[in-house]
């Protein structure tokens, strides 16, 4: 259901009134429910010689991650939740940090699995209905494909997929990542496959300079 049009408005006002109609979007166009908590945010630069663009970010002062996307990519967002968006194509990707504080006491055995545990209540809590469909599966090494589809007849737009790519960075962040506007499943495919091997994680004084480019 990634290309499939939905009739989704994520509304300013209130998390409650998030499904308002009226505006098309596609599979994941709705925000992560998370608090990106990096002081300095996310840096984007695009190399036009290399036609590409490397996306830095830094978890505290001890852990950064960064990698790259192909072609170039404009941020559009930031504070809560880093938004970017492809020049070319107009395909989004949504960047969330998200404490291990915030998934303490849940019972899942590691934190990928608790974390697509809150994602999935925070989007029934979002929509306000339970989805008839999760999956959660292992991907590259440390990193894991959650999804959640409703079904329901009262949704503006039908049937509608959410879908977030997660990957613990140490014991204390995990990194979520979320694609929308991806007419080609293809497309979405080698974008998730380039960013999570490319995906560089460092530790200690490497990160006195926020990952620097």
């Amino acid at each position: 259901m990634m290309g499939k049009n939905l009739a989704v408005l994520s509304c300013v006002a209130a998390v409650a009134a998030a499904l308002c109609g009226g505006t098309k979007a596609h599979a994941g166009k709705l925000p992560l429910p998370t608090s990106f908590e990096a002081q300095d945010g996310v840096q984007v630069r695009f190399d036009p010689q290399a036609r590409r663009t490397r996306v830095a970010g830094r978890a505290d002062s001890r852990q950064c991650f960064s990698f790259t996307l192909p072609e170039e990519w404009r941020s559009i967002a930031g504070g809560m939740e880093a938004r970017l968006k492809s020049a070319l194509s107009g395909a989004e990707l949504v960047v969330n940090l998200r404490s291990s504080n915030e998934l303490r006491g849940l019972p899942q055995p590691d934190l990928a699995s608790r974390d697509a545990a809150l994602l999935q209540r925070d989007y029934e809590t979002l929509l306000g209905r339970p989805a008839q469909s999760v999956s959660l599966a292992s991907l590259a090494p440390g990193a894991a494909r959650w999804s959640a589809t409703w079904i329901d007849a009262q949704l503006p737009a039908g049937p509608m997929t959410i879908e977030a790519f997660i990957v613990p960075l140490s014991d204390d962040w995990v990194l979520e990542l979320s694609f929308s506007n991806l007419d080609a499943r293809e497309e979405h495919d080698a974008l998730v496959r380039s960013l999570l091997t490319g995906l560089r994680v460092q530790q200690g004084s490497s990160c006195a300079g926020h990952a620097a480019f």
